[in-house]
């Protein structure tokens, strides 16, 4: 081997050496590298998803403190809710508690006043018979006997139907005193159809718990009407009324401790009710399910403020035979019913004629429209204090023959809803629409075609004027009108008091309250509605001359001119001869108040029995001059007396002989003051309603 070779060899083997270990180091460098570069990338992803997790918990966080906090307020609410309802139970309960104790004490001064009167005159009929006597001393014994016998008269010995219709007069308390008279006073209180209508309402604070169900007990089968109204019984007394097979109408309204297994009892045992009202009570739907199941010819129903039954009861009124018979439905205040409600009633009581729903601010449109898609045979329908009802309700009522409609402050109702009642309700006679200030002339002019329109409510329509009640009186609804309502219509005149007197020629009631435009003039033209009976003008610019053209009128019942200011003390003045005059002429007068009036004597309780025959509500307070006897002998002629003879108060501006107070010092009143007030009986409901 040569040297060249060795050292090319030796090259050779270094060279290769070298290359290994550098192939080595190179690939243990790199895996070095890679191992760092995870490290850190795991060291990166760690770092990420930390910073990740704080954001996340940092909104976590906030929420959880907002939900806290919800929390927080929503339990303090609810605190105060609880509070709140304690506080409303405790002050109904003592609201009750009040009610009843002075309810109480009223029916006892009432029965004491009875009493009293009934003493009275039993002494005055008394006095009359001896002194009928002892100006005849000279008849004959056998004309005295006669005379004993008329007085010792025994309505016993009349016929079974004429003492019924006296005994119907009275009340069930009335009945009851009656009954312990004597035995045969006690025979006619058990006639058999005295007992058919009870009304326990009127003695709901007298007679005990007990009492009702023995009377219950004993008439069970006689018994078709019964009314609970107002009373606070026991449950067992209500389950009682089970046993009158034969009842017809119930009423329970108002009654707290009416519950729904009274009423399940009931409906067991009554199945014949035709009309039954559970307004303002407390039932559930279990009452709900009981009504179609037991009462299948049930007629007229009230729900009336009762809101603990659901949507799910008026679903129960098509169970078995269902609600199909009736026709008359009250669910004012139940602001739980929902359109799904409606709709449940639509499908079970498809005969209603007559709705009525007041006190609804949640009643919409379609609440409506759910409820006439079956329901076509509406003919009379109330709606006060529903908001939200709108023209699209009149729109949605078209496939209804309406006769009678009734509306209250709403301000959604406009002239459009009167042009569906022009086109589609040909036969309408009653319309309410009071305080709507979207109805305007144009109303007035849609309402002209229809024929059969008695009565016309629009107070407090102030957008309607002369214009549109011309237009409305120039169409033939003007011939049958009845009763007219234009309080606070400020925009009439004496124009549209001139057409009424051209064009209505059987219009009754007439209120013109506080439409200032009217003159003298117009008043002149009332004197021409010779069919009018009552007429409002107060607040009008009516005047002594227009009093004195409105005497001219010869039907005319009732007049009020309050807050009149032209009318001054000559207008008023009145004295015997006034008076006599009065009596001459007004033979149908039923109200008279002469209050204040010092110049008046009993002579004109003489000319009032002799021409006013009517008359009905006398008032006489401060009547200085009118004695006490009097009075007392008038309150027999009429149904309502108010009288005293006290001085008249300071504010009066005169004295009790009727001279100009100088200074406005006490007035002391005369030692022979004396007060009598004398109500035998209510009013009809034509005179509540004038």
């Amino acid at each position: 081997m040569t040297p060249e070779l060795m050292i090319k060899a030796c090259s050779f083997y270094t060279g290769h050496l070298v290359k290994t270990h550098f192939c080595t180091w190179r690939d243990v460098a790199c895996t070095n590298e890679n191992v760092a570069l995870a490290e850190k990338m795991n060291r990166a992803v760690r770092c990420y998803n930390f910073r990740l997790q704080k954001s996340v918990f940092h909104h976590w966080h906030s929420y959880m403190e907002d939900q806290k906090e919800k929390l927080k307020n929503t339990l303090l609410r609810i605190q105060q809710i609880i509070y709140c309802h304690k506080l409303s139970i405790i002050l109904t309960k003592w609201r009750n508690t009040a009610r009843l104790k002075s309810k109480k004490k009223e029916d006892e001064l009432i029965l004491k006043h009875e009493l009293q009167l009934k003493k009275w005159k039993n002494r005055l009929t008394l006095k009359r018979a001896a002194a009928e006597e002892s100006n005849f001393p000279e008849q004959s014994s056998s004309e005295g006997s006669l005379v004993h016998e008329t007085l010792k008269c025994d309505i016993s010995l009349l016929p079974e139907r004429a003492i019924l219709q006296i005994f119907f007069y009275l009340s069930l308390k009335d009945v009851i005193i009656c009954g312990q008279v004597n035995h045969a006073w006690m025979l006619m209180t058990q006639l058999n159809s005295l007992w058919n209508a009870i009304d326990f309402s009127t003695v709901k604070n007298v007679i005990p718990d007990k009492y009702i169900l023995s009377t219950l007990q004993r008439w069970r089968l006689n018994v078709l009407h019964l009314n609970f109204r107002g009373c606070l019984l026991r449950p067992k007394t209500f389950r009682s009324v089970s046993h009158c097979r034969n009842l017809q109408e119930l009423n329970v309204s108002d009654c707290p401790t009416f519950t729904d297994e009274a009423m399940r009892h009931i409906s067991e045992g009554c199945p014949g009710v035709l009309y039954l009202n559970l307004s303002n009570t407390t039932i559930t739907n279990r009452t709900m399910r009981l009504l179609p199941r037991h009462f299948h010819n049930l007629q007229n129903l009230s729900l009336a403020y009762c809101r603990r039954f659901t949507d799910k009861g008026l679903q129960y009124l098509n169970l078995g035979n269902g609600c199909h018979k009736l026709i008359y439905l009250d669910l004012s205040g139940c602001t739980q019913i929902s359109v799904k409600g409606f709709r449940h009633i639509a499908n079970s009581c498809t005969g209603i004629t007559h709705l009525t729903i007041n006190d609804m601010p949640t009643l919409t449109d379609n609440c409506v429209k759910a409820l006439v898609e079956k329901c076509s045979r509406i003919t009379s329908l109330v709606f006060t204090g529903a908001p939200h009802i709108s023209d699209c309700t009149f729109k949605a009522l078209s496939t209804c023959k309406l006769r009678k409609i009734r509306f209250e402050g709403n301000k959604r109702v406009t002239d459009a809803s009167f042009k569906y009642i022009d086109k589609n309700y040909p036969n309408l006679s009653h319309i309410y629409m009071a305080d709507c200030k979207g109805i305007t002339d144009s109303s007035l002019r849609s309402l002209s075609p229809l024929r059969q329109l008695t009565v016309l409510n629009l107070a407090n329509c102030v957008r309607i004027g002369d214009m549109g009640l011309k237009q409305f009186l120039d169409g033939p609804a003007s011939i049958r009108i009845r009763e007219l309502n234009l309080s606070n219509c400020v925009q009439l005149s004496d124009a549209s008091v001139m057409k009424l007197s051209e064009r209505c020629p059987n219009l009754n009631y007439l209120s013109l309250r506080n439409c200032d435009h009217l003159t003298a003039q117009g008043i002149g033209y009332i004197v021409n509605i010779f069919s009018l009976v009552s007429i409002d003008l107060s607040g009008t610019d009516i005047s002594n001359e227009g009093l004195n053209v409105l005497s001219r009128h010869k039907k005319l019942k009732e007049l009020s001119v309050s807050e009149c200011y032209r009318i001054t003390d000559v207008g008023i003045q009145i004295t015997d001869s006034a008076m006599e005059m009065l009596s001459a002429k007004c033979h149908y007068l039923h109200i008279l108040d002469i209050s204040g009036c010092v110049l008046l004597t009993d002579q004109i309780l003489e000319d009032l029995q002799i021409g006013c025959k009517q008359l009905r509500i006398l008032k006489m307070q401060y009547c200085t001059n009118i004695s006490k006897k009097a009075a007392q002998r008038m309150s027999s002629k009429v149904q309502q007396q108010e009288y005293n003879s006290n001085d008249p108060p300071r504010w009066f501006g005169y004295d009790r002989e009727g001279n100009p107070l100088t200074e406005l010092d006490n007035v002391t009143p005369s030692k022979g003051a004396s007060e009598l007030t004398v109500e035998k009986s209510t009013y009809s409901s034509e005179e509540q309603a004038a």
